[in-house]
């Protein structure tokens, strides 16, 4: 099946579970069991080791449609699939042969952990460092946030690469949740994206030296070749796709026949506020493609992602998709009215998806790629624009 057969098949599903767990906090094991059996947890997969091979832009698409259904689902699966794409480009041959079938077959779900209480979410930084343990190496970790760290089967951790290590010798590691003793630290009560149930993990255990993701040491290139660029991909296109969603439906709603109430479909003041909506919707959707397309011709010419506006481009993304989607869901409310956009059970899944989005510039917070953003726009002399 190609992937869109593959995501239409499991969509309904997602929205049958979408409004019960965020209702109720809780992870979305039915969803993501759908996502299993379709194949999309393999999507990034290889087609050697028995996964579809999908490439950036069908990811792109992919969480839209995902996320247009259950975006607490959709992030789920894009933050997998962007574990996944770091394991292919960069882990060794022992561990993706035996590690990405299992991936491909929808028995792996994996979680990232890369936050520490002692440096927030500082990606290219760690401070608990790997010691050598009989020949294996030995990971002690506690990480206040796991998105969906309780149902995974196996984690991505950063540590640091030893313990004469600097902050930023940062090495990525792999390891399966029986090679782990896992404990909950903390519990997910939110006020959106409940349904992600990002608990803390005390985190404890041994894995193989072939366990480590690029060269030891040296995460900052897997950070900047994968998991930076697949992060903003996927969250811009669940954060679109959710709003995208929201509005295909605040539509259906206002022109449905026979409906009383509402706003005035011939008002031009309604009519600019929706095309405004759309306007942002429009602008996230073309700049989430270009940089798409961007990061695929690097890729496919052997270039590295590392250069000055390829930087300021990945992290223009995430900017202007957390705040444009929120926007726009914000002023989808406005136009629906306090009984159909701001109440609960109203029929249109705006309150939730405002809630939802509301989290968008911290994850991973704005105010940082901002000032990481500036820093860039003094060495980038060229002004190269996407």
């Amino acid at each position: 099946m190609t992937a869109p057969a593959l995501t239409s098949s499991v969509l309904s599903v997602l929205r049958e579970h979408a409004a019960r767990v965020d209702t109720q906090g809780e992870f979305p094991v039915k969803s993501l069991t759908a996502l299993r059996e379709s194949g999309l947890l393999g999507l990034l997969v290889p087609r050697a080791y028995g996964g579809a091979d999908g490439d950036l832009r069908t990811f792109v698409e992919t969480a839209q449609e995902l996320a247009s259904a259950c975006l607490s689902t959709a992030s789920v699966w894009a933050m997998h699939c962007q574990q996944v794409d770091a394991i292919a480009r960069f882990g060794s041959g022992e561990l993706r042969d035996d590690l990405l079938p299992s991936v491909a077959r929808g028995e792996t779900y994996i979680a990232s952990v890369t936050t520490e209480r002692a440096k927030g979410g500082h990606l290219l930084s760690a401070q608990q460092a790997l010691t050598q343990q009989d020949g294996r190496l030995y990971i002690e970790r506690r990480a206040p946030v796991v998105t969906g760290g309780r149902h995974a089967e196996g984690f991505l951790i950063t540590m640091r690469a030893h313990e004469d290590a600097r902050p930023d010798e940062v090495s990525l590691v792999y390891a399966q949740r029986e090679q782990l003793d896992v404990q909950e630290s903390g519990r997910w009560d939110a006020m959106g994206m409940r349904g992600t149930e990002s608990v803390g993990l005390d985190l404890a255990g041994t894995v193989p030296a072939t366990h480590v993701v690029g060269e030891p040491g040296r995460f900052r290139t897997v950070a900047v070749e994968s998991m930076i660029p697949l992060a903003h991909l996927g969250w811009a296109a669940c954060w679109l796709g959710a709003a995208r969603g929201c509005l295909r439906e605040l539509v259906a709603h206002v022109r449905r026949p026979g409906r009383s109430g509402g706003p005035d479909l011939t008002s031009d003041l309604f009519r600019e506020r929706l095309a405004r909506i759309r306007l942002d919707l429009e602008l996230t959707h073309a700049y989430l493609h270009r940089v798409c397309q961007e990061v695929s011709d690097r890729r496919e010419r052997g270039e590295s992602l590392d250069a000055h506006a390829v930087q300021i481009h990945l992290n223009s993304l995430k900017l202007a998709a957390s705040e444009l989607a929120f926007r726009a869901v914000d002023r989808m409310v406005e136009l629906a009215g306090l009984s159909a956009g701001y109440a609960k059970g109203s029929g249109l899944p705006l309150e939730r998806c405002f809630r939802d989005l509301r989290s968008a510039s911290l994850n991973y917070a704005n105010d940082r790629l901002w000032a990481a953003n500036g820093a860039l726009v003094l060495v980038d002399r060229s002004v190269t624009l996407a």
